[in-house]
This record gives C-alpha cells, sequence and structure tokens, in this order.
C-alpha cells in the first residue's frame, strides 16, 4: 500500500493549491479527483468557462450597442455561438491541463476516482479507497493527513420537482453553459451570482429573460443601494424579475418547458423553451464514508472545523464549500494553504474580513467585509464615503460611468470596514481595499495614497477622501 504524508480528495482550487503547497513544503502528496480532468467545478463548468462566455457576448453587446458612442459605426453584426462555445472549452483545457503539469511538476501523485475512508488505519495513517465510475476499489493509499475538498454541488429546492436534463429543457449552470442555441426564452429561477451572470450571457445574445426570485429585492446581502442600482442596470440590459415569488415546478413540456410559481396566492404558469435552475450550492460529501472516522456532518451538510480547518477526527482537515462560509473558489484556495501551511508546523491565516466577492455581471459588483445594516445591527460607529464613477475621468473616457464606490470605515479609529463597487473593472478594483483590510488600513492611509491619473483606481481614493468629508472631484 502506498503512502503518503497528506491525501487531499477533490482536486478544485482549495484541493489542487493545497497539493501543490504541500508539495513545496516538502510534503508527499496524492490527490484524488473523482473527474478525468482536475481543476473541479469552478476549472470545468463554473468560473472559468462563464467567464469566457461573459467576456465573448460582453464584447457582442458593446459592437451591437455600445461603439457609436466612440464614432465607430458597425454594420449588421452577427455571431458565431458554436465558435464562442468552442473558445471556452478552448480556456478549460488550457487550464485543466495547466494543473495537470503543475502537478507533475511538482511530483504530486494524481489518482482519478472518488476517495472513500474506510475507516481502519495503517499505523496512525487513515487508509483511503479510490473508488472508479463502476464501483469497484482500484486502489488503496494511506495519509498521515487527510485534506476534504471536495466542493460543492448544485442544490435544489426541497419538495420541488425540477426536470432536470429531461428533453434538454431544464438544466443547471453545467447544461447552461454548453446550449447549442440562444434560448428564445429562458427562465431563470433564482437571482444569485449564476443567475444573474448566466442569464446576462444570454440576454445579450438575444434571448428574453425572465428571472425568478423568492427574495423580495435583488442581493439582499449587500448594501441596499447596490441592489438597488443594479436592479436599474440589469432592467436598462433587458432582464426581467419577478421578486418574492415561490417557484414550485419546472419541467419539460413537449419540447418546450413551463415554470410554476406562487405569486401571492396566486398560482403562475411560464411556458418558455429553457429553464435555468440557480438556487444555490449545497456540500459535495456524497460517498466519502465520513461516518466511517466517526465525523458528523452539521444540519446544512457541512463538516465542522476550527480556525485552522481541523475536524475533530485527528489528521482529517477540510476546506472550500465542504465546510461553513461563503462559497468561494479564492477562498477555498487561502483556506487549503492555511491548512497546509498549519500541518507543516507554519503559522496559517485567513482573513475572513478581506475577502472579496465579486459578480461578473455589466457592470461587475464587487464587495468585502460589513456592510451598514451589520454594523447597525452590532452598535458599530461607522462613516460612509460614496464616490460615482461618473465623476471619474477614466470612467468618462471608456463610457462606462454607471456606478459607484464606497468604503465604510470604523468612526473613532478610522479603520475599513467594509466596501462595495458597481461599476466597470469593479472585481479589480476591490482588489486593493482588500489589501488595505488585510493590513489594518484606515480611510487615511487609502486616501493619501497617491494614484495614477487618469485611472478608474481614482474613485477608491476619493471615497477614502469622502469618509474623511474631502471628497474633492464630487
Amino acid at each position: 500500500m502506498d503512502s503518503y504524508d497528506l491525501i487531499v480528495i477533490g482536486a478544485g482550487p482549495g484541493g489542487y493549491v493545497a497539493a501543490i503547497r504541500a508539495a513545496q513544503l516538502g510534503l508527499s502528496v496524492a490527490c484524488i479527483e473523482k473527474d478525468k480532468t482536475l481543476g473541479g467545478t469552478c476549472l470545468n463548468v463554473g468560473c472559468i468557462p462563464s467567464k469566457a462566455l461573459l467576456e465573448s457576448s460582453e464584447k457582442y453587446a458593446e459592437a451591437n450597442e455600445g461603439l457609436a458612442v466612440h464614432g465607430i459605426e458597425v454594420g449588421q453584426l452577427s455571431f458565431d455561438l458554436a465558435k464562442m462555445l468552442g473558445r471556452k472549452d478552448k480556456i478549460v483545457k488550457q487550464l485543466t491541463g495547466g494543473v495537470a503539469m503543475l502537478f507533475r511538476k511538482n511530483k504530486i501523485t494524481s489518482l482519478t476516482g472518488l476517495g472513500r475512508f474506510t475507516g481502519s488505519r495503517e499505523g496512525d495513517k487513515h487508509v483511503i479507497e479510490v473508488v472508479g465510475e463502476d464501483g469497484a476499489v482500484g486502489q488503496t493509499i494511506a495519509g498521515q493527513h487527510v485534506l476534504i475538498a471536495t466542493g460543492s454541488k448544485v442544490a435544489s429546492i426541497p419538495g420541488v420537482e425540477f426536470d432536470i436534463g429531461a428533453g434538454d429543457r431544464v438544466g443547471t449552470s453545467t447544461e447552461a453553459l454548453a446550449w447549442p442555441e440562444v434560448p428564445e426564452h429562458l427562465v431563470v429561477i433564482g437571482a444569485g451570482v449564476i443567475g444573474l451572470e448566466l442569464g446576462s450571457v444570454w440576454a445579450r445574445l438575444g434571448a428574453k429573460v425572465t428571472i425568478l426570485e423568492y427574495m423580495p429585492k435583488l442581493l439582499p446581502t449587500m448594501e441596499d443601494d447596490v441592489g438597488k442600482t443594479a436592479l436599474k442596470l440589469f432592467k436598462r440590459e433587458g432582464l426581467a424579475f419577478k421578486f418574492g415569488v415561490r417557484v414550485t415546478g419546472a419541467v419539460a413540456n413537449e419540447g418546450r418547458a413551463k415554470v410554476t410559481y406562487q405569486d401571492g396566492d396566486q398560482e403562475q404558469v411560464i411556458d418558455c423553451d429553457r429553464v435555468l435552475v440557480a438556487v444555490g450550492r449545497k456540500p459535495m460529501t456524497d460517498g466519502l464514508g465520513v461516518e466511517a472516522i466517526g465525523l458528523e456532518l452539521d444540519r446544512r451538510g457541512h463538516i465542522p472545523v476550527d480556525e485552522q480547518f481541523r475536524t475533530k477526527v485527528a489528521g482529517v482537515w477540510a476546506v472550500g464549500d465542504v465546510i461553513p462560509g461563503p462559497m468561494l473558489a479564492h477562498l477555498a484556495e487561502h483556506e487549503g494553504i492555511c491548512a497546509v501551511e498549519t500541518m507543516a508546523g507554519q503559522p496559517g491565516h485567513v482573513n475572513y474580513e478581506a475577502i472579496p466577492n465579486v459578480i461578473y455581471t455589466h457592470p461587475e459588483i464587487a464587495s468585502l467585509g460589513k456592510t451598514t445594516a451589520e454594523l447597525d445591527e452590532a452598535g458599530v460607529p461607522y462613516r460612509v464615503g460614496k464616490f460615482p464613477l461618473i465623476a471619474n475621468g477614466r470612467a468618462k473616457a471608456l463610457a462606462a460611468t454607471d456606478g459607484f464606490v464606497k468604503i465604510v470605515a470604523h468612526a473613532q479609529t478610522d479603520r475599513i470596514l467594509g466596501a462595495s463597487i458597481i461599476g466597470a473593472r469593479a472585481g479589480d478594483l476591490i482588489a486593493e481595499i482588500a489589501v488595505a483590510v488585510e493590513f489594518s488600513a484606515s480611510a487615511e492611509d487609502l486616501a493619501r495614497s497617491i494614484h495614477a491619473h487618469p485611472t478608474m483606481a481614482e474613485a477608491v481614493k476619493e471615497a477614502a477622501l469622502d469618509v474623511l468629508g474631502r471628497v474633492i472631484n464630487f
């Protein structure tokens, strides 16, 4: 039986990054992945392919509607959907192949199959079975440490029938990344990140898009003005929303689809040709055999861990979507690194107040830290600075003046507590504030940092100045 210092179960962002860092630290590492390609949901059917399609569809929309303001006249446009999808697939193949190359470079043993605890030990090491698609055990290995990084899977609504895959009419994000034609009418169930991003892709390419959301407003966990601004801009792009409704079913119906939902005391029916079910994700623990080692899940199916990502079972760790907390690829990466550095006797660290969250719509939406509502509830005094992009020179040059930067700082210490950005390149702009929060910076620190002119980043500086009551350009 082969034996390792660390066995990683799952080769998504949390798992493969942890495996590489562990190898750098001198640990012998094996990584077990049930899919034939590495990279997990993010690289294969999530973050990367969706961003590729978002970029392609945004370029088409800009050429179709946004170039005239620059004095660029364009004739009749068309697009090749098969070529767009092919470009997406090529990017995925390059990146998943890159992970495989990094495994070889770092001498990480890559095993294909489902990693499963046996409950037995080889000395002080956990024994793990590698189970093939046919259910047969292909190999058994032992590890001093085992890191569970199996990620998440598509969630459903309890008691609601979703005819996933039936007649290719009702699908999840996986199917929506590969539809061979643009839907005439797409109904999206869920106005979260996945629903907004993929709804935007198909709307730009010509689909009528209706988004059904159970919550009473858009982006309820973000700042209220972010949600209101985003709703106005999404409606301008042609997305239609119905809030406060409860979906009761989505089924294939004679080559089309039918969605039923409850709006108050009225049952409504929408006939459409495709449905995207995007009601969230839940931890993937199927088949792990955690019960064999006495590891219990919480009521939501997560694996409980301590601050260094240890479970209650000695030598077993867990990171990423499978533990409580935000389901973000970049967070899983940092948690994986923290866990293996702790294993190696180094100090591991994840600052949950400095985790950026980005929605890659147009415009982008980014946030981190606390919202004003959360600070009000906690009784924390704060000041707010806000700067509209319409007052930023670079935004005007880009013809991208929708949105704003908002920074929240402690009223007494001036330490930055949170930030929200809606606008062009928000996902890049939030990184500066994340670094500032990581180093416990104040709004004054950001305001006194020299920002190149003209750049979008100047809006961050101006928002910080506004916290202090001395904004210059607005």
